[in-house]
């Protein structure tokens, strides 16, 4: 019954957005119900919403709600509004999967698996470890009560009450005790990150409630552009699969669990910079270009590690073999992600556990508007977007690269680019401003070409002259997260150097000539 609910039931997400910010379409949605399933409401249900709320929504809220219709990301439905952080970490938790080559396995397959495994200062069992955090919960602004009805300090059993919270970030993490290849290091903590939504069905007319993926993110090394985002589609399977980079254990979304890596559908945003699966990193190489398909190796499905899905769990079905769940495979064990208080034996892990955010969690945010809860939906903090740069053309100066928006960065929707304003002075006393639009196909790619335009405004001490201006070259990135000045990555991830050629006017072109900038930045 659970399996056709979670198929059939998708029209409940319909209006997702609407449901999680609070307001009070029950009573106007359910006079009248359309007889079906529990949990079923009428099909123009979410038309209704569109009409009457669209212009508050965002473009994702948008698109959530119109593939509402098609049914995907359910992962939980149910009467009991009350949930465990140990039962929430369960229910959504991935499958992993490692390469037949990977050196931490030792050779093993199957349930013989060990990987990934507890911290050394806790208990191992026969079996591997993941660590979960409830970082963030989004609790209604007409909530009637606390989000949170149980403490434990241990936090495996502190308990929500859904009907209090409209969206909740739960984080997965996993440790590996040593990592191979170019700056391989002990102790490795890599994580993948799912953002959800929890609906109230009876503002559906059904009953009960729905927790809903809306999306993942695989972190990839530590860079925020090399995140591997998937914006959960119809084509989504769970649970979720995360390939697992071999010897450096980056995790990657794999939206249909199929075992390969294809951008552009298992990652879907900031497909250019995404990192992918590079399993070929642990050969001691770098590659910090575009991923290419022959840097990932083929997955066998005896390296699948299950999650320790709950009995009524609908999504063990699949994967189970006679009423025996994943029987071939490894099962791991969640537990609560530790605080750094707890290391006792091995200081050196201390910056593994402490650098991964608060301790203090969950946090509790209001969701206040659709607005807000659209901003919790879409958020991406890239806050080292902005580039510095010493500039030379003929004459020295500074050169600043920042989003289009200020803001928010935009990106081409065709070619995966990015659009960002640079502006630059020079000459004497810096009295030469420019303004113009720089378009670079990535963010992150060590080697890029790149296309400026706009306007030189040239001053003599005497007056001012404006001139339409192009240039174009190539900029060179330069990670310093592994190098002898890693602490400038606290600022920014990436150095870098932009060589190119200038000219002025267009057709025809006049004053051609070089330019360099060397700095600090993204872009």
């Amino acid at each position: 019954m659970h399996k056709v609910v979670i198929r059939t039931t998708w029209i409940l997400i319909s209006i997702a957005a609407i449901l999680s910010a609070g307001l009070a379409m029950a009573q106007d949605q359910a006079e009248d119900p359309t007889e079906g399933p529990v949990g079923i409401a009428p099909a123009d249900s979410a038309e209704a919403a569109l009409e009457k709320f669209g212009d508050a929504l965002s473009k994702d809220q948008i698109r959530l709600v119109r593939q509402a219709l098609k049914g995907t990301g359910v992962i939980w439905i149910g009467d009991d509004r009350h949930m465990t952080f140990s039962e929430l970490a369960s229910y959504c938790a991935p499958v992993l999967w490692f390469s037949p080559d990977e050196p931490l396995l030792d050779k093993k397959k199957g349930r013989d698996i060990r990987v990934p495994t507890s911290f050394p200062f806790q208990e191992t069992p026969d079996a591997p470890v993941g660590y979960y955090r409830v970082r963030t919960l989004l609790v209604r602004a007409e909530a009637d009560g606390p989000a949170i009805v149980k403490a434990d300090e241990h936090r495996r059993d502190t308990t929500i009450d859904l009907e209090q919270v409209s969206g909740i970030d739960l984080d997965y993490f996993f440790y590996y005790p040593w990592e191979k290849g170019f700056g391989a290091h002990e102790h490795d903590v890599e994580s993948a990150q799912f953002k959800l939504v929890v609906i109230r069905n009876r503002n559906l007319g059904g009953q009960g409630y729905s927790i809903v993926v809306q999306r993942v993110i695989g972190k990839a090394h530590g860079i925020l552009w090399y995140d591997n985002t998937l914006q959960i589609d119809e084509g989504a399977v769970f649970p979720m699969h995360i390939l697992v980079e071999e010897g450096k254990h980056a995790s990657c979304t794999d939206k249909n669990g199929d075992g390969y890596y294809s951008p552009g559908y298992d990652v879907n945003k900031r497909v250019n910079d995404a990192w992918g699966v590079r399993d070929i990193m642990s050969s001691g190489s770098l590659y910090t270009g575009g991923f290419m398909a022959w840097m990932a190796k083929v997955r066998p499905p005896a390296y699948r590690v299950f999650p320790p899905l709950p009995e009524d769990s609908a999504l063990r079905a699949e994967f189970s073999v006679d009423g025996v769940y994943a029987p071939d495979n490894a099962i791991y064990e969640v537990r609560p992600f530790p605080r750094s208080n707890e290391i006792v034996d091995d200081p050196h892990l201390v910056p593994f556990i402490a650098d991964k955010g608060s301790e203090d969690w969950p946090e509790e945010v209001e969701n206040s508007d659709l607005r807000k809860l659209g901003r919790w939906m879409d958020e991406e903090s890239f806050i080292k977007s902005l580039s510095i740069s010493f500039r030379y053309d003929g004459d020295a100066g500074i050169s600043f690269v920042f989003p289009l928006l200020i803001v928010k960065n935009v990106a081409d929707p065709i070619g995966g680019g990015w659009f960002v304003n640079r502006i630059y002075f020079k000459d004497e006393g810096l009295r030469d401003f420019a303004w113009n639009i720089l378009y670079t196909t990535s963010a992150s790619r060590w080697i890029d070409g790149y296309f400026a335009a706009g306007w030189e405004w040239d001053s003599d001490g005497s007056g001012t002259e404006a001139r339409f201006m192009t240039e174009t070259g190539i900029k060179l990135r330069f990670n310093i997260g592994h190098s002898a000045v890693s602490f400038l990555s606290k600022l920014t991830d990436f150095w870098g150097l932009r060589m190119g050629i200038k000219a002025y006017e267009f057709a025809p072109f006049t004053e051609i000539g070089y330019v360099i900038e060397v700095g600090a930045g993204t872009f």
